[in-house]
């Protein structure tokens, strides 16, 4: 039988004195939170509060009462542009550069064969992030074979060494969703447009969990997903930014209806839209889309200079608590330790991962498990705290206690 864990008051005091600091502590009452402690916002962001009420109106008054004519008197036909613009400032992006709709790997999809069309004769090659999430590497392998590319596998850090005379461009996750590592957007789309190559960046752990600036650091295409720190909800459609420069040759893979020039002119030839709107594709799917909306609403006022400084702060807390309270040797952090480097969530591999995280779930701590060995934990900084830090750190001391080595 295990010792007891000894709670640290030096900790629970630090813990209440950053929670008192923390100018971001009243966003957490705008969301539909219990008495967990919530660590897994870098997959399925909280409800905010205020969004069923919304989407009841959506459902009953607008598709109920007024049912086809929403489209223009509910507003749902310039939804995909109007959230975009939107999303836009989180990601330091002007208006009329993002769109909304579709799912995260359509849109990498989209991003990607546009790049290569892009691109031009001559460059034959498509580099892609060697860590990237299955799915934007499927994406990109299919891709390539379709545009005739060789597909590169490489790490984000060499990605400036490999890009050469034949790079077409580059997909390339903001953060890796194993790790947390945070890749270093502005350098290597840089080093892309020396080597006259396209960037096209996976911005899904990063938008809403700190500041990214896709105009101003000269991002060409990225796409990103909002059901995670932007709350949209369970499958909540996906944005893709054009920058300005690109629209006017923006060449989708997959033009739709909603992207022709006249959508309801029902022609039989294609004609594109100006602008992001290039990039819509069939009907959008306006629940999800409309509840995405609603749930933006809690980031009024936000200042995501603040939300980084949290951010930094949270994951820094919980390591020092981990480093106190889980026993030597039991953990390794996969998550880099320099600000510069890392992204909104603390990785943890631990040889007894597997059991490690039901129970932590079944204490009231949800995180997530990354096999064979990863334990994934997402700090949100509109809603997750530093007691809340604190508490999932100690149970997974005494899990860990009570879980032997040999597990």
């Amino acid at each position: 039988m295990s010792e007891p864990l000894e709670v640290s008051e030096a900790l629970v005091k630090r813990a209440a004195e950053l929670d008192a600091a923390d100018e971001l502590a009243a966003r957490r009452e705008l969301f539909a939170l219990d008495d967990s402690v919530y660590l897994d916002g870098n997959s399925l962001g909280a409800l905010p509060r205020h969004v069923p009420e919304r989407i009841q109106d959506v459902v009953t008054r607008q598709w109920g009462e007024l049912r086809i004519r929403s489209w223009t008197e509910g507003g749902w036909w310039t939804a995909p542009e109007r959230i975009g613009d939107r999303i836009a400032p989180l990601v330091g992006a002007a208006p009329g550069r993002i769109v909304v709709g579709d799912s995260t790997s359509v849109n990498v999809f989209k991003a990607v064969v546009a790049a290569a069309r892009l691109a031009g004769e001559g460059r034959d090659e498509l580099l892609v992030d060697a860590e990237t999430f299955p799915s934007d590497g499927y994406i990109a392998e299919s891709a390539a074979r379709m545009t005739g590319l060789r597909l590169v596998p490489v790490s984000p850090a060499d990605v400036p060494g490999a890009a050469g005379p034949r790079t077409a461009a580059a997909l390339v996750n903001h953060v890796d969703y194993r790790t947390g590592r945070l890749h270093d957007l502005p350098g290597i789309t840089a080093a892309l447009h020396d080597a006259g190559a396209l960037a096209v960046w996976d911005l899904c752990h990063s938008a809403g969990a700190l500041p990214v600036a896709l105009d101003a650091d000269g991002v060409d295409l990225a796409v990103g997903c909002t059901y995670k720190y932007l709350n949209g909800g369970p499958g909540s459609p996906a944005f893709l930014y054009v920058s300005e420069r690109h629209q006017a040759a923006f060449d989708s893979p997959l033009p739709g209806w909603t992207s022709h020039v006249d959508p309801f002119g029902m022609t039989p030839d294609f004609a594109a839209a100006d602008g992001a709107t290039r990039g819509r594709v069939g009907t959008p799917d306006i629940l999800s889309m409309l509840a995405l909306e609603a749930a933006l609403e809690v980031w009024e006022g936000v200042s995501l200079d603040v939300l980084r400084a949290k951010s930094l702060a949270l994951t820094d807390f919980f390591l020092r608590c981990v480093e106190t309270y889980v026993p030597a040797g039991r953990v390794t952090s996969l998550t880099p330790e320099p600000h510069a480097e890392r992204g909104s969530q603390v990785a943890l591999r631990c040889a007894q991962a597997p059991s490690v995280m039901p129970e932590l779930i079944t204490r009231g701590v949800i995180g997530d498990l990354r096999r064979p060995d990863v334990l994934r934990f997402g700090f949100t900084p509109l809603y997750v705290s530093f007691r809340d830090t604190e508490r999932a750190a100690r149970v997974l001391g005494e899990v860990l206690r009570e879980i032997p080595d040999s597990a």
